[in-house]
């Protein structure tokens, strides 16, 4: 069994950590919807969101 997805509320990357491992602050499986980001460099929608490493993002944290 998979261990349940939380995001972080500082910077929304999806993880299964109660802590986040980008920025090490605390995460919330109160999360909508998620974005993956193949190439940082690249993404409009990476620029929008203010992201700048590759992997999976909530659109909306609670």
């Amino acid at each position: 069994m998979r261990a349940a997805q939380k995001a972080c509320k500082n910077c929304s990357f999806i993880s299964g950590d109660d802590k986040c491992p980008l920025c090490g602050n605390p995460t919330t499986k109160d999360w909508q919807g998620y974005v993956v980001i193949i190439d940082h460099t690249r993404s409009e929608i990476a620029q929008r969101m203010g992201i700048n490493v590759n992997g999976r993002f909530a659109l909306k944290v609670r």
